[in-house]
């Protein structure tokens, strides 16, 4: 009797942890118009990428550049699912980013490859496109 619980439990346990643990974005990769970034945010309502790219330089000019949309284009695949995207043409070369959430929370890339210190006592997400 104590192993058919057991059993019982450890089902019970596995199908829970399928609905908890959502699947990972892919990195920032290549697509055919550039480079395709994701960000999974089901909450926010405004996103954008920040970066040490050339025409963005961490936001400088203000939050109308490299928009991420929800809105099932652009390399993602259903409106309003909360994941948020944009196609970004970059040359070769290595680059540090975040996602500005909301305006205010600057957060890393949980799906990028590599990290380095933000100088900020934080973490910038890191690119490498060959």
């Amino acid at each position: 009797m104590k192993n058919k619980i057991l059993i019982l439990f450890i089902i019970f346990l596995s199908n829970c942890s399928n609905n908890i643990i959502k699947k990972r974005l892919m990195p920032p990769h290549k697509v055919k118009n550039g480079i395709l970034f994701q960000y999974d945010s089901p909450s926010a309502r405004h996103v954008n990428l920040a970066g040490n790219f050339p025409d963005n330089e961490w936001l400088k000019n203000g939050d109308r550049i490299d928009v991420m949309n929800d809105e099932g284009f652009n390399g993602d695949k259903i409106a309003g699912d909360g994941i948020w995207s944009i196609t970004k043409r970059l040359s070769a070369g290595r680059y540090e980013y975040k996602f500005v959430v909301d305006r205010n929370s600057w957060l890393e890339d949980p799906n990028a490859l590599d990290r380095v210190d933000d100088g900020y006592g934080g973490v910038n997400s890191v690119l490498i496109v060959k």
